[in-house]
Formats: C-alpha cells, structure tokens, sequence
C-alpha cells in the first residue's frame, strides 16, 4: 500500500474508535431503545479491528478466516437486524435474509478459494441483499411525515453510511481479482473504500449527537 493508503487505513480505525466512543458518551440517549445493540455492534467492530491489527503479536491466528467466518457476518447480520427487523419492522426479511446470507458459505465453500482477504461471492450477495434493505429505508424516509427533521433521524445518518460504503464498494470486493490487473484503478478504488468507510464511521457517530429518539 502507498503512504496515503496506509494514513487512510489508519484513519479509518480512529473514525471507528471515534464512532464506539460517541456511541458509549450519548448513552444515556440510547439506552431504552434498539440502538443500545448498535452502540455494542461498534464497539465488538472497533475491538475487532484492534484485534486484526495487533492480535497476531501475541496469538497465531488467520486473519483471512478471523474476517471472513466472523466479522463480516456479524456485520451483515447485525444490519439486517438494525434495518429489516428494527427499522422496517420486517422480522420475516430479516431471518429469510440471515438465513440467504449463511447458505451462501456452502457455495463457498464448495467452489471457490478460500485464500481471499475477503469471500467475493459472500460479500457480493450480503450486500446485494442490504441495498434491498436502504433502498426500502430510503422509501420509508422519503414518505415519511418527519422528512423535513431527516436530520434528527438516527437512521437518515447510518443508511447515508451504510450506502456510501457497503453499497459503494460492493463492485469492488465483487470484481477485487480483475480490479487487480489495473493497478491504478485498483488503487482508486481503495482510496473510495477507505474514504467512504472513514464517512461512515463519522455518520455513525453522528447519529448519536443529532438524532432524536422520537425519530428513531
């Protein structure tokens, strides 16, 4: 990686820090609805990536399998609870979703390299199906009576995120190999994904400073 990238990656692990800590200051904000679950999500996150980053100097453990059979489906699953079984009150989509995402280890498993920073055929359905998931949200939104006070919805601020990373750098992570063999666009490409989850993570934050609980 380039010096910038490496300042990017680096950056983004302070914007997580930054959002667990926003999470915990305004708890007392949070504490009687579902987004105390999302205040722990960021925190288990950001512990997570302190543990990728430094926990091989104390335990010899694969990364690669630390990402891809735990931290990404904790994150997948985890928002399809915040939006379909919270947000949308969908509860059928939810476990209907969780459920596609896992089976889609068995292809997986079965046809394609397991060597991967990150499982593109995984990432690319469990993304498929949250963009379904902000697409909805967004319709909620815009149809809402309150969508002159969209900035005192907490959701306004993480779907933003949510979109801006996850459904942004969906082609990336899908066509990672082929992106491979255009280098600069590969290294554009992650520039966007480290900026855009730097934004996130400030979003995230931000959702406990301005939003309301009776936008919630």
């Amino acid at each position: 990686m380039t010096d910038f990238q490496l300042f990017l990656q680096h950056s983004m692990r302070i914007s997580e820090g930054i959002a667990a800590l926003a999470s915990i200051l305004f708890y007392k904000k949070i504490k009687d609805s579902h987004y105390r679950y999302f205040s722990l999500f960021l925190i288990v996150i950001f512990s997570c990536e302190i543990f990728g980053k430094y926990g091989g100097a104390y335990i010899s453990y694969s990364k690669n399998a630390f990402y891809n059979y735990f931290v990404i489906p904790f994150e997948f699953i985890f928002l399809y609870w915040l939006y379909a079984y919270q947000s949308l009150n969908r509860k059928k989509l939810f476990w209907i979703f969780t459920v596609g995402f896992l089976l889609s280890y068995i292809p997986n498993e079965l046809f394609f390299l397991k060597n991967k920073q990150i499982f593109s055929f995984n990432y690319t359905l469990g993304s498929l199906l949250l963009m379904f998931l902000v697409i909805m949200e967004y319709y909620k939104q815009i149809n809402s009576d309150n969508i002159l006070n969209f900035t005192k919805n907490r959701m306004f601020y993480i779907n933003l995120g949510v979109t801006l990373f996850y459904i942004g750098t969906l082609p990336f992570w899908t066509f990672y190999f082929q992106l491979l063999e255009h280098k600069n666009l590969w290294d554009l490409y992650f520039n966007y994904f480290l900026i855009s989850g730097i934004i996130m993570y400030l979003l995230f934050a931000s959702s406990f400073v301005w939003g309301k609980q009776n936008y919630s």
